[in-house]
């Protein structure tokens, strides 16, 4: 099945809803002690249009306060091989299912630098909507896979978008730093 940009801007406003309307709902108190995350990943770049396929890797600071009930902020940074780079930052929401199952909706605006003749992403602003479905480890640290959406909400002339699938390992700050 072939996502179109009509699914995919339902799937942002879903997405957008689902974060604001859940920021009033408290998370578990057992679980509302998670700590700040250090995030890489890597996967898929333009998996989906296949205009410039490529790797993405990522990396992404997760803060552990919360704000609103339930947000918490992040920052990014982003890199392809086929020379697209991201940097942004935004909010995530973590929502458990159980003690191992962490669904992690998040929204940012990224600034946006490359493209080629094969997908130019047409603004320096992009927002990157995602969603992604990890398990939580023992140690707290979590292995998940995202779907995300680069979009550039028709800032520019066209609006291309791009997808990405992102396999993540999530460790928290202290085990970085050995703390």
């Amino acid at each position: 099945m072939r996502v179109t940009k009509k699914s995919l801007a339902g799937l942002n406003m879903a997405l957008a809803t689902a974060l604001f309307a859940a920021a009033y709902i408290s998370p578990a108190p057992a679980l509302a002690d998670d700590p700040a995350f250090l995030s890489i990943g890597g996967g898929a770049y333009d998996w989906n249009r296949k205009k410039d396929e490529g790797t993405e890797f990522r990396i992404e600071y997760r803060h552990d306060e919360k704000f609103l009930g339930a947000l918490k902020p992040f920052i990014a940074a982003a890199a392809t091989t086929t020379d697209s780079y991201f940097v942004g930052a935004g909010v995530l929401m973590d929502i458990y299912l159980g003690k191992r199952i962490v669904v992690t909706p998040s929204f940012a605006p990224h600034f946006y630098s490359g493209g080629n003749k094969k997908l130019d992403l047409d603004h320096a602003v992009e927002f990157r909507s995602q969603l992604e479905l990890a398990y939580r480890m023992d140690d707290r640290s979590r292995i998940g896979i995202a779907v995300s959406h680069y979009s550039n909400a028709s800032l520019g002339d066209t609006n291309p978008g791009t997808e990405s699938a992102i396999i993540y390992y999530s460790m928290p700050l202290a085990q970085v730093f050995g703390n």
